[in-house]
């Protein structure tokens, strides 16, 4: 019987769902199916984002997979992971790619007027990804920028609100 009671008595300690973090609302906004085209280090590629909520709405994940359009062979996947950063309005977030684990990193940004800004620090360039949405479209920018300070548009993608599936790309 007492560990009956005890386990009641966690269960009404647990804070209320209202009380549980929600993802960002610039982040929640993407959520949905995404295809478009655009270009990586100058590759002409095709891009498909298919962005949902996990983890109780706490974070939204993002599975993106491009082609490159001259080489069907040439593909890319990656993984991310965005949630509150829970100061003054932050976003963290997490970005795992199909280069495997050493490429992975941890990043840091903010809500913008139309979407938010995050950047990934890796030993050679930061990486700062710019998430626009306008209605029904949505535009993705990646900029490297070097050690020295000196910024190289590395991706630029533009998307349409698309049907979710396997069967819709």
């Amino acid at each position: 019987m007492t560990n009956s009671w005890g386990a009641a008595l966690a269960l009404l300690m647990l804070p209320a769902a209202q009380d549980a973090p929600k993802a960002p609302a610039a982040v929640a906004a993407l959520g949905g199916c995404w295809r478009g085209e655009g270009a990586v280090m100058g590759k002409p590629v095709t891009l498909a984002l298919t962005i949902y909520p996990i983890v109780e709405g706490a974070m939204f994940a993002i599975d993106a997979e491009s082609v490159a359009k001259g080489d069907p062979k040439d593909r890319y996947a990656a993984h991310l992971l965005f949630g509150d950063g829970g100061e003054g309005g932050a976003i963290l977030g997490y970005w795992a790619d199909s280069f495997g684990a050493a490429y992975a990193s941890s990043g840091k940004g903010a809500a913008t007027a139309d979407g938010f800004a995050i950047t990934y620090p890796y030993p050679d360039a930061d990486f700062l990804n710019q998430w626009h949405r306008e209605t029904g479209m949505l535009a993705w920018q990646i900029t490297a920028r070097d050690k020295a300070g000196k910024e190289t548009l590395f991706a630029r993608y533009t998307l349409r609100a698309a049907p979710c599936g396997r069967e819709a790309r």
